[in-house]
């Protein structure tokens, strides 16, 4: 099999025309997206190139504890930006959501390691790092749609609410529906990627390998893994946030918080 081709800064700044194309389609159309694309395109340059590098520091160091570090600094703007999307009113929001992706992302990326890719140590960059910024991403989205969508729904349902509660449902009875659909809304995008994959379109995850010369058989057979450690990790962050979240509207007397 060929080997891969390298791509040199020339390449990138070649690259880099399209870009340039499109700010210049949006001009011509006035859209308006000149200035947003040309920050996306800077962000994207600059925040890839700083990733690029420290992975490359961090893979020749191969290192548990660095590796730790610079999950737990991704784990934790995940979070922050899940938040932030959510709500930045209700309380714990964030200790909520970063504890829901770190649980469901931290059992994801072990029983995958262990189980199934026992690399010679468990810690070894190459497996940990991508995998584990994959699931953390993933689940980050799933968070953000559930969570948005619990939230607005327990605000717009509170007289609902207040009539199971005076009912005598408990707060979990009450918004148990609300939940539910929360993580169905939020599985729904998951769900149709499985359901598409392979179909359509060739996968990113695949497309990376296919073009870095690995076997194709090799690069679906990574691409299934990955599909199934998403699904599994977005479910449990659901599950977790949600349940961890319905309770912020409920004080210790079980009654609705206006």
């Amino acid at each position: 099999m060929q080997e891969p081709i390298e791509l040199d800064f020339v390449d990138l700044a070649i690259a880099l025309g399209l870009m340039a194309i499109a700010i210049g389609v949006s001009s011509w159309e006035k859209l308006g997206l000149e200035l947003n694309l040309a920050l996306a395109t800077g962000r994207t340059i600059l925040q890839l190139l700083v990733l690029g590098y420290i992975l490359d520091f961090i893979f020749a160091w191969n290192n548990g504890w660095a590796v730790l570090a610079i999950l737990a600094i991704m784990l934790t703007i995940t979070a922050i930006v899940a938040r932030n999307r959510i709500s930045q009113k209700i309380p714990d929001v964030l200790p909520l959501v970063w504890g829901a992706i770190f649980l469901s992302s931290a059992l994801t990326v072990l029983y995958t390691n262990f189980l199934i890719l026992q690399p010679d140590r468990w810690y070894q960059p190459q497996y940990v790092i991508p995998l584990a910024g994959i699931v953390i991403g993933n689940a980050m989205n799933a968070a953000v749609i559930a969570g948005e969508r619990l939230v607005s729904t327990i605000n717009s349902s509170q007289v609902e609410i207040e009539t199971h509660l005076s009912l005598g449902a408990t707060p979990e009875q009450a918004v148990s529906q609300y939940r539910k659909d929360a993580i169905r809304v939020a599985l729904i995008p998951t769900i149709n990627q499985m359901i598409l994959i392979g179909m359509v379109a060739i996968p990113g995850i695949t497309t990376g390998q296919l073009l870095a010369g690995v076997k194709p058989l090799d690069a679906v057979s990574y691409e299934i893994l990955i599909t199934f450690m998403v699904a599994f990790a977005n479910l449990l962050t659901t599950v977790l946030l949600t349940k961890g979240l319905y309770r912020q509207f409920f004080n210790s007397a079980a009654q609705l918080i206006r």
